[in-house]
């Protein structure tokens, strides 16, 4: 029997991710046709998707997807000209809310950097500051992120800012290692509350076999595992005809999706 824990050994015990992550490790446990494993109510289908899905509520076809600030995210504040309000860090509570003298609680949840730099400068323009220029920078990122693991130089939990393609993810990781098996590398995502993975061939993506494809904050990435190759091998056969990750020139990758009892 193989069960999906044995993907992530390296992963910190994140709330955020352990969150995530518990369902994804059950349905990789499940009964599979031909991939060894074996768990009642849960299972995989290969998906009819050319591409991983985006997250619900995601826009895919961004070219510039500005960070937004979360719970627990740490930022840096600047006010120019007063020492007293320059050099201040605010961590964002579970509700993305950060406290910030003179002003109070305030609503930085959901806001772009810059964004959340003029809402501030409004704030202290009201009572306090004379045309403030503020400056916020993100010290600490703890909710727009991606976890890469698997057969990488450095993994871990990494921010997600801007767009960011597998390749770019897999660079953040120093690259993969030289003993990985670079033509497999899974992304896990949670696509309006269903499971989903895509399993891609990244040398097919280095020759331009299909296009690098875009990650999204809350994505998980398991780069040349071979415990990920045994558990997908029986639907990788179903999608060799198409030329998906299992194929010799793939064209497409492998999309599942996990399914279990409702």
């Amino acid at each position: 029997m193989i069960c999906m824990k044995h993907l992530f050994p390296v992963i910190v015990p994140h709330r955020k991710v352990a969150a995530f992550a518990a369902p994804l490790l059950l349905a990789a446990c499940a009964s599979l046709p031909g991939a060894g494993v074996d768990a009642p109510g849960v299972g995989m289908a290969l998906s009819d998707a050319r591409e991983l899905p985006a997250p619900y509520g995601k826009d895919a076809f961004s070219d510039d997807r500005p960070y937004r600030v979360g719970p627990y995210d740490t930022l840096r504040i600047d006010v120019l000209g007063v020492p007293e309000l320059s050099q201040r860090q605010a961590q964002a509570d579970a509700g993305g809310r950060i406290t910030f003298p003179l002003i109070g609680i305030v609503e930085a949840g959901g806001q772009t950097l810059s964004e959340l730099s003029q809402t501030l400068e409004a704030l202290l323009e009201e009572k306090y500051v004379r045309h403030p220029v503020v400056t916020v920078d993100l010290v600490q990122a703890a909710s727009q992120t991606v976890t890469i693991d698997g057969a990488v130089n450095a993994p871990g939990i990494y921010p997600v800012v801007g767009k960011m393609t597998l390749m770019r993810a897999i660079a953040g990781a120093k690259g993969a290692t030289a003993s990985a098996r670079m033509q497999r590398a899974t992304i896990f995502r949670d696509v309006d509350n269903q499971k989903m993975a895509g399993v891609y061939n990244l040398l097919a993506i280095y020759r331009g076999n299909y296009v690098d494809p875009e990650v999204f904050a809350g994505d998980m990435i398991v780069v040349g595992n071979v415990e990920a190759k045994r558990i997908f091998k029986g639907v990788g056969g179903h999608n060799a005809a198409r030329g998906g990750a299992g194929a010799s020139s793939p064209a497409a990758p492998l999309i599942v999706s996990f399914e279990g009892d409702k």
